[in-house]
């Protein structure tokens, strides 16, 4: 489920937040979906203990994977976070990391128009490169070796991050630790099904037209349907 009418979710309150995750996920599961998957940085950070507490159903976030693979990824324990304001402010990569390593370093930043950048398409040339220059200058005055892209939308800012972080950065993409872990619980629960014809169907709570536009940038797969609902 997309939900394409209340996006973004960046600069919401987190009683907002815990509300919109709720009622699609509360949609899902009336689907019969066996997991539910906060595909959002922002949800994950300020919804996932809320939804845990609600639903039975297993219910994955992207934070914890993406700390997972920073911390095999990083050399010298200086860490890097990308998000939304809400996502930053919550500190919850931050929390996470040093949950698990005290002393680790992490630097954070909110970059607040890298969102409207990939949706608008702007994701190579002087304009994104301006606004990645200023808003990573703390990452560029510190040693920080690993830097998790800490919202589903930045992947597509890679190019322009690695040139103004160096080629050798080690970005880490959450959505991309997510779909890993998600893909092992599926054959560890035995959720795997018989059949080899699967597909794609995607929700969304407002106009499908402009989400398959945002789709064909994001999914490198064939999307089946996109169908309009409403939960609200």
């Amino acid at each position: 489920v997309g939900d394409t009418a209340r996006v973004p979710y960046g600069n919401k309150s987190s009683d907002r937040i815990q509300k919109f995750s709720y009622e699609i996920t509360q949609w899902l599961i009336e689907q019969d979906c066996k997991m539910v998957v906060v595909a959002c940085n922002t949800a994950s950070s300020l919804a996932l203990d809320y939804l845990k507490s609600k639903f039975s159903v297993s219910v994955i976030g992207v934070i914890s994977p993406g700390v997972d693979y920073a911390m095999q990824a990083t050399n010298n324990r200086n860490i890097g976070v990308l998000g939304t304001q809400a996502t930053i402010h919550s500190d919850a990569y931050g929390k996470q990391l040093r949950s698990i390593q005290s002393d680790i370093t992490v630097v954070s930043q909110s970059c607040p128009l890298f969102v409207p950048l990939v949706e608008e398409g702007w994701v190579e040339g002087d304009v994104p490169l301006a606004i990645a220059k200023s808003y990573l200058q703390s990452l560029q005055k510190s040693i920080v070796d690993t830097v998790i892209l800490g919202c589903t939308h930045y992947p597509l800012l890679e190019g322009i991050i690695r040139d103004v972080l160096g080629a050798d950065i080690n970005l880490v993409d959450s959505g991309e630790a997510t779909a890993d872990v998600v893909k092992s619980i599926i054959v560890k629960n035995n959720y795997v099904s018989d059949n080899q014809h699967g597909g794609i169907h995607c929700f969304v709570t407002d106009d499908p037209g402009s989400f398959d536009v945002l789709a064909d940038r994001f999914v490198h797969a064939s999307i089946s349907a996109t169908t309009h609902i409403d939960i609200f």
